[in-house]
């Protein structure tokens, strides 16, 4: 599916960091931040290519976004890349951790290190990514952060017990975050999207797209679209009195846990 095409208008100029933007949600968020008027920094851990294409599609409609390479398991990584979206648009007052990756098995099979790849990069990145961008947030007695969970998070998946926890994980981080800086007008918001049209799920076999579109109550699988509309909402002011909530986009399939 395409890039839907939009209008910027820009009303707003706050400097947004996505993580995991060179591709399916990550990618939509972006372009659905730009499209508010956010200078969005599309941050990437390996690809490069897509986070440029990223940037491509925002500024070929007028909007302002720059690739920005992070590591998120790595704080000074974390460091070097708010440092280079401060330099470029000032500091960062919207956040949307997206990066994560899967390393599936059977819990008897499990090894720890794909136990810990997945909690370092998605539970663990989202508290660094956090930890640098909070002193500037208080100070500007502004913000929006939202973690990308998952409806694994809630219902728990079979053979994704490292996944679940780490999604599951966010859910109590984001809580305590939210908690923390609300005093300074500061929100924190979960999203936790339920199977999604991405490059990693078209490439799976077309019996296990057809029975996850069975199981959801919509019948089919959601779009980054979706997902990215629901993000870009939490990260304006029509959400400034939403904190510390879990908004599913799941198609039912969690209904509401």
């Amino acid at each position: 599916m395409g890039q839907r095409s939009y209008r910027v208008g820009i009303t707003v100029s706050h400097p947004a960091l996505v993580t995991g933007a060179s591709r399916g949600i990550g990618r939509s968020t972006a372009i659905a931040l730009a499209a508010r008027g956010y200078l969005v920094a599309c941050g990437y851990s390996i690809d490069e290519k897509g986070a440029k294409e990223t940037v491509a599609i925002i500024t070929k409609s007028g909007g302002q976004a720059q690739p920005v390479r992070i590591d998120v398991v790595d704080p000074e990584s974390v460091n070097t890349a708010f440092l280079e979206i401060e330099d470029s648009f000032g500091p960062v007052t919207v956040l949307v951790n997206n990066a994560g990756l899967t390393r599936d098995g059977l819990i008897a099979r499990m090894s720890d290190e794909d136990w810990g790849q997945v909690l370092a990069t998605n539970l663990t990145g989202a508290f660094h990514t956090i930890r640098r961008a909070t002193p500037k947030l208080l100070r500007a007695r502004w913000g929006r952060i939202v973690n990308v969970s998952s409806v694994s998070g809630q219902i728990g998946a079979p053979g994704q017990t490292n996944y679940s926890a780490a999604k599951a994980g966010l859910v109590g981080l984001s809580r305590a975050v939210a908690r923390e800086l609300a005093p300074r007008n500061v929100t924190c918001n979960v999203v936790a999207p339920g199977p999604i049209v991405t490059a990693m799920t078209q490439d799976l076999p077309a019996e296990w797209q057809s029975a996850m579109a069975t199981a959801v109550p919509l019948g089919r699988l959601g779009q980054p679209e979706e997902v990215g509309g629901v993000i870009d909402f939490l990260c304006s002011e029509g959400a400034s009195y939403i904190t510390g909530a879990i908004i599913p986009v799941d198609g039912g399939l969690g209904m509401g846990h």
